[in-house]
């Protein structure tokens, strides 16, 4: 069924690469006028472009930027309709708490959490004006879960975005706005790649506890996204949407 968004106003961040990449397809496909925030100069333009969209720089840490995204989208497009928040990062020096050193704790704070909060703070006033709209946050499993594979400030930072996501579903639930956390699995992405390349031994220790037996692509969780933004999910807010292969209830995994 096509054109479930159609005529709507979507946000992305990150959305020049992986789930964010596949995601603004997917909006697009469905009608939908998106607005893409990204650093990535090169991609940008031709990511809007193919989605019939438009690019905006953005460093989603500064707020002055973001307000200016989610104005941008405003001005050009007449409405907010939609907001993807999931830019992030997982960098190689966000390892076990003993490894990582304070500098590398509050950059992917900043940018994997700090940056969510200022997307919601721009998007809600729109959404609340309209009473309507759509927020969904990019968490992860290891919200939910342990890893002895960690990467400490990563999983605290998507752990914060799963709790303001719930905490911002609940609160402006009367108002028409929903707000959920989407909670993917491992996925095919270039930071994954990269993990395989840099630790092989690390990834396949991730891999073997995934049910489905195999990551997830990032058009998957495009799908996801796009049945949380649709009205096809307008009772579904503050949850916790987990897109995980079955890793998150496993206790051991098939032969």
């Amino acid at each position: 069924m096509a054109g479930r968004i159609e005529g709507k106003t979507a946000v992305v961040t990150g959305g020049c690469s992986g789930i964010g990449r596949a995601t603004v397809r997917r909006f697009a496909a469905e009608g939908a006028k998106v607005v893409i925030g990204d650093l990535d100069d090169v991609r940008g333009p031709e990511v809007a472009a193919e989605a019939g969209g438009t690019y905006v720089n953005v460093d989603v840490t500064d707020p002055a930027q973001v307000d200016t995204l989610f104005k941008v989208a405003k001005d050009t497009y007449g409405t907010v309709d939609i907001a993807f928040n999931n830019a992030g990062i997982s960098p190689p020096e966000d390892d076990s708490i003993l490894e990582t050193d304070l500098d590398a704790w509050k950059r992917v704070q900043e940018v994997n959490l700090t940056s969510v909060y200022l997307c919601c703070k721009a998007a809600l006033p729109y959404m609340l004006e309209q009473r309507s709209g759509s927020i969904i946050n990019t968490a992860s499993f290891v919200a939910v879960m342990g890893a002895a594979t960690s990467q400490i400030s990563y999983s605290a930072s998507k752990g914060g975005v799963l709790s303001m996501s719930r905490e911002l579903g609940v609160q402006f639930a009367r108002d028409g706005v929903r707000v959920n956390a989407l909670c993917p699995g491992p996925v095919n992405t270039p930071l994954l790649r990269e993990l395989f390349a840099k630790d092989p031994e690390r990834a396949a220790r991730r891999l073997v506890h995934v049910p489905a037996g195999r990551f997830a692509e990032p058009e998957e969780m495009a799908n996801a996204v796009l049945f949380l933004a649709s009205d096809e999910a307008s009772f579904i807010t503050a949850s916790t949407f987990l897109v995980d292969g079955g890793i998150s209830a496993a206790y051991v995994t098939p032969l």
